[in-house]
């Protein structure tokens, strides 16, 4: 473990390896019952059928019409939750992030953004993390969703920040699309103390030789990758910047004007995600600096699992620290 110095107090870190694992997938679950218990507003919408002798399953008969499950019905389910966030409900629908992004992107664009109504969109699988192939994988949301007025599109690195982005929802006022991976990633922050506000990154550390900015699961690695250069005698910054849109422009402006590098990393096609917003704030800042993205290709990946694609696409730790160092040179 390691002690990170910032702006606001110290964290602490869990990244030596995998074995302390969450499910962040399963700890959204649990926290929006338990939500649904402490706020009547809330609902939680599903499209996939639920288990018998499941707390998910108990809930819905505990309370009734508080867990709806609607079926394999991306399109419609989105409807129906944009019409219960009229009649003044919080619904919470979350789903396989490939058919969110690819089914259902016309009635997010109309039946949510355009009213403005505080639906929460939960993505699973982020990325390449589902391990079934291109058709499964959800590369293009950032891109997508980055372009409809009125969304907000976080990426929590960990079980506990998602478990924070969750109950800090219940008084956002807009649409919020919340990206998760498949599960059992390995939590980034052991100590749960910290204040977590969407629009405002965290800044682990910062670095006057370079600083890596990065989202979601690839917060991991980028504190991994920052070690690894540490180790070679580099100054290093890491910024975990969990909300992708609206991005903080002034975490963005601060790190490109006290670092002589920038290195975006994100599990997103390179086109569209957080290395195009992040420098499209540097651009319009005037600022010059050495930039550049670590994302997955423009491409149909290879049928892998995350462990081996991760490696492939220079997004594990080693592969994010030889970018940075070729970068640097």
């Amino acid at each position: 473990m390691a002690e990170f110095d910032t702006q606001g107090g110290k964290f602490t870190f869990c990244c030596i390896d995998y074995a302390k694992a969450i499910d962040v997938k399963g700890t959204i679950t649990a926290e929006i019952l338990d939500m649904i218990e402490d706020d009547d507003r809330v609902i939680y919408v599903m499209n996939d059928s639920v288990a018998r002798g499941t707390k998910t399953r108990e809930m819905m008969e505990k309370k009734p019409g508080r867990v709806v499950d609607f079926g394999i019905q991306e399109m419609n389910t989105i409807t129906a939750a944009a019409a219960l966030a009229s009649k003044g409900y919080l619904p919470y629908f979350q789903t396989y992030g490939p058919f969110l992004t690819l089914h259902a992107l016309d009635q997010v664009h109309n039946d949510i953004c355009y009213n403005d109504f505080p639906v929460r969109l939960i993505s699973t699988h982020a990325g390449v993390s589902s391990g079934y192939g291109p058709t499964h994988n959800t590369i293009l949301d950032f891109a997508m969703f980055n372009a409809m007025p009125n969304m907000t599109m976080v990426a929590p690195c960990d079980a506990m920040m998602a478990k924070k982005m969750l109950r800090a929802s219940l008084d956002y006022p807009h649409p919020l699309m919340i990206r998760i991976p498949r599960g059992e990633e390995p939590d980034v922050y052991t100590d749960d103390s910290y204040q977590y506000e969407f629009g405002k990154a965290i800044t682990i550390s910062e670095g006057q030789d370079i600083t890596l900015i990065a989202t979601g699961s690839m917060v991991f690695h980028s504190v991994q990758a920052a070690r690894k250069l540490e180790a070679l005698g580099f100054d290093v910054g890491v910024i975990d910047m969990h909300t992708v849109s609206p991005i903080d422009t002034a975490a963005v402006i601060h790190a490109a004007e006290h670092s002589r590098a920038i290195l975006t990393v994100e599990d997103h096609c390179i086109d569209g995600g957080l290395g195009t917003i992040v420098g499209e704030v540097i651009a319009r800042a005037g600022i010059t600096t050495r930039f550049k993205k670590a994302a997955l290709p423009s491409e149909f990946s290879p049928y892998a699992y995350p462990e081996e694609l991760y490696p492939y696409y220079k997004l594990d730790a080693d592969g994010i620290a030889d970018t940075a160092l070729n970068l640097m040179r």
